[in-house]
């Protein structure tokens, strides 16, 4: 083997480790920023997910707050409806006194 044979050799050996190596660097280093990616996007997605959870909850507390106010305004109707219906048999009974006459 002459020294021409050897030399391309040896460069051929090295040249497939350094590629085994630099491909193995590359593959490392994209993951590592796919994973920085993907942690990203996820807190994004968290983070939008965790707006949507509170404005649900106001929704739903505002809801349970009219809910109370339907409530009161019923019991309220009902109250003005029974002092009505007294009114109306006091007017009915005044009016009988006075046809009486």
């Amino acid at each position: 083997m002459t020294g021409f044979e050897l030399f391309t050799t040896v460069l051929g050996i090295i040249g497939t480790v350094c590629a085994i190596v630099f491909g193995y660097i590359a593959f490392h280093r994209n993951s590592k920023c796919d994973d920085e990616a993907e942690g990203k996007k996820d807190g994004v997605l968290l983070t939008e997910i965790g707006y949507i959870k509170s404005g649900v909850d106001d929704i739903k507390r505002k809801q349970e707050k009219e809910d109370e106010r339907h409530v009161q305004v019923v019991s309220r109707l009902t109250a003005v409806e029974a002092s009505a219906k007294q009114a109306h048999h006091r007017l009915d009974s005044l009016e009988g006194k006075m046809t009486e006459k």
